[in-house]
């Protein structure tokens, strides 16, 4: 199995880190080696950190607990999103907006909003309006469908976010730690290792990369709902225990 997943790594280009003069001392550890100035990830520190991330994913998800995807550079937008409708997750891959936990009533209340716009437009109520006021509410809806959309069902904080690329997330993960919200990360030598909880070392700029390590992860989660006992308790889960490094 572990044979397989790293032959995975390497067609995916997982193990290419960025250059040597942009790294992180703190990602030593997760170094193999060096090549044409650009740093080579040890793939076995990968998939130890790939496993460790899964067990515990699992372990949130079987408690009915939520997992929140995060990742909103270019090449992360549509692997967060797969991943998350795959699993049934909420995810943030456009922009995150400051507060989207420290100030979770205010993001609800906008959701809330969102919810009143599309129902004008269902009821065809809004079309009773003038079409410059038209104008303007549509253009209400498509910016907080555009930025809250992935967190429509997020009605509570989540119990860890996977984020990838932290070091571009740093708001995200700031927000998470003053909430002690865990967090599970795709961290390449660009990135602060001690930010996270949970380090993937790994291309965080690749696209299939990124897809990789995503899907595999979304299959835990899946793994671990498949222990729910049905229908899932509603009761407020306890905290799952991080594996430790």
């Amino acid at each position: 199995m572990a044979e397989i997943v790293v032959k995975e790594f390497l067609e995916a280009g997982v193990h290419f880190g960025h250059k040597s003069a942009r790294w992180n001392p703190k990602m030593r550890p997760y170094i193999y080696a060096r090549r044409n100035h650009i740093h080579i990830i040890d793939l076995k520190e990968t998939l130890r950190g790939l496993l460790r991330a899964k067990k515990y994913l699992s372990k949130v998800a079987s408690q009915n607990s939520l997992i929140l995807f995060v990742g909103t550079k270019r090449q992360a937008a549509e692997p967060i999103e797969a991943a998350a409708k795959k699993c049934g997750m909420p995810y943030v891959n456009e922009r995150w907006l400051g507060g989207t936990l420290t100030n979770f009533r205010t993001i609800r209340s906008r959701l809330k909003r969102l919810e009143e716009l599309e129902t004008l437009e269902k009821t065809g109520e809004l079309a009773s309006y003038s079409k410059k006021r038209q104008s303007a509410l549509n253009r209400e809806r498509k910016k907080i469908f555009t930025n809250l959309s992935g967190i429509r069902d997020l009605n509570r904080l989540p119990e860890t976010i996977m984020v990838v690329d932290p070091r571009r997330e740093a708001n995200a993960v700031k927000e998470c730690r003053l909430l002690g919200v865990k967090v599970v990360a795709l961290i390449d030598t660009d990135s602060d290792p001690d930010q996270v909880d949970l380090p993937i070392p790994g291309n965080d700029d690749s696209i299939r990369s990124i897809n990789l390590v995503l899907q595999h992860l979304a299959d835990a989660v899946i793994e671990g709902k498949a222990l729910l006992p049905a229908p899932a308790k509603e009761d407020s889960p306890g905290p799952a225990p991080v594996p430790s490094l």
